[in-house]
């Protein structure tokens, strides 16, 4: 043995959702700076890079109806401070500001030498890993979303076209499955509104069969959604098949490649019991079907680390092979609400005229901190982990509760603490609910989370 990396020792610390539009290097709380020396401590420290990082005068707004993210490129020497070097990109923000915002964003990346994955020039890129050398080994990070809109793609070269910047996909199909006498139902509100007849003239034309199934079939597509003839009601999620493939070749690679190896994937899709019954988002409680599948393969194809983020709060801890499946852990820096400038599209949802400001917006969007994040403490009580190997296999699991303001001004909140007392007991207490189905045990070690491996 002559390399250090060759014992199997390794700390990787994961962040979730990070929306930075302030400096972290001011403050002095002692549990704020405790936390950045837990950071800091691990050989990788993983973070979702939810926005663009880009100047007001680099992209083009695009189409969204969520917060039009912008991180300043000054802010990542901050990022850094705090000890996050390695950052997934993939994710429904990346798009943002259009083409030119995620081209911005891998400049600013690039230049500030942190790690970064999920988007690219082209797919290839956007597929293919980042890696991070440590001095106990080096570390691969594979990232793609399953929440996208289809223009975020990113596009294949071809011998003759150059491909499009965008981010690296894995999308997938919902199938509402449905007893005999509603899809007979479902199939004559379709021929009596004439969408059978708007099926037939697409596939006479350019549609292909598989994008406008026939008329006859066992399913049928009615207002974007996809009904299947089944025996009970259910809803079923399956990834699309290339982008799966693709992702599953490209974790392949980053095994052969590195030492350690984590898997992001961002994702707003739910599912289970939940999603029938929760009247919030907040009640959600498990992650759709097709991630978990998913998060077996890549762990199966040699990923070290799953690790989910998206719903803006905790979700349940899976341990598969000897291997830590996080399914969300949600916000770690969740400073969306002082974003410096917003397009017009924004204020006019609203109403807002020209002369609103961006607090305009984000009082009408919530109203006036009554209903969305703010309202909810959910979304300001989180988590981030810290997994210990040893000899090459997983040794501990720390869950340490993050405590981001819920209720403080607005100046103020989504900047993390390490969280305690009854904050830091809620955390703990969901984390434990919601991995129950796994089968994972956690105990409440003095406000630390640890999974009983």
């Amino acid at each position: 043995m002559i390399y250090q990396a060759e014992k199997g020792n390794c700390t990787i610390a994961l962040a979730g959702d990070t929306m930075l539009t302030r400096k972290l290097t001011p403050f002095k709380e002692s549990r704020f700076l405790a936390l950045r020396e837990l950071v800091r401590g691990a050989d990788a420290a993983f973070a979702n890079l939810e926005g663009t990082v880009h100047t007001w005068d680099e992209g083009t707004p695009g189409i969204t109806q969520g917060t039009f993210m912008t991180t300043a490129p000054r802010l990542l020497e901050d990022l850094k401070w705090h000890g996050i070097n390695m950052v997934s990109c993939a994710n429904n923000h990346a798009f943002d500001y259009g083409e030119g915002g995620v081209l911005a964003n891998i400049r600013h990346l690039d230049n500030a030498g942190i790690a970064h994955a999920g988007t690219g020039r082209n797919l290839a890129e956007a597929r293919a890993p980042a890696f991070l050398d440590t001095p106990n080994g080096r570390v691969a990070v594979v990232a793609a979303t399953a929440t996208f809109r289809p223009w975020n793609q990113a596009g294949e070269q071809r011998p003759d076209l150059r491909g499009r910047p965008g981010i690296n996909p894995l999308g997938f199909q919902t199938d509402y499955r449905i007893d005999s006498a509603a899809f007979d139902q479902v199939k004559r509100i379709s021929r009596e509104l004439g969408f059978d007849k708007s099926h037939e003239r697409a596939r006479k034309h350019f549609y292909s069969d598989k994008e406008m199934p026939d008329a006859k079939s066992a399913e049928l597509s009615l207002l974007g959604n996809r009904y299947v003839l089944g025996e009970k009601f259910s809803i079923e999620t399956e990834a699309n098949e290339r982008d799966l493939q693709d992702n599953l070749r490209w974790i392949r690679e980053a095994r052969r490649q590195a030492d350690w190896l984590i898997v992001s994937v961002h994702c707003h899709e739910f599912g289970g019991a939940s999603l029938l019954t929760a009247s919030s988002r907040a009640e959600l409680e498990e992650t759709a079907g097709f991630v978990v599948r998913f998060a077996h393969q890549a762990i199966d194809e040699g990923a070290d680390i799953f690790v989910g983020h998206g719903s803006h709060f905790p979700m349940g801890i899976e341990i598969y092979q000897g291997k830590p499946i996080f399914y969300s852990v949600g916000n770690f820096i969740f400073q969306n609400e002082t974003v410096g400038f917003f397009p017009a599209d924004a204020y006019e949802r609203f109403d807002l005229d020209l002369k609103a400001t961006p607090s305009d917006f984000l009082d009408a969007r919530t109203a006036g901190g009554k209903k969305g994040h703010p309202s909810d403490p959910a979304y300001w009580e989180n988590m981030f982990a810290v997994c210990g190997f040893h000899g090459g296999t997983l040794k501990e699991v720390r869950i340490h509760p993050i405590d981001q303001g819920f209720g403080r001004a607005r100046p103020q909140r989504g900047r993390p603490l390490l969280a305690e007392g009854d904050v830091a007991n809620r955390v703990i207490e969901r984390v434990m609910q919601l991995s129950k189905p796994y089968n994972t045990k956690i105990l409440n070690r003095d406000g630390v989370g640890m999974i009983e491996l």
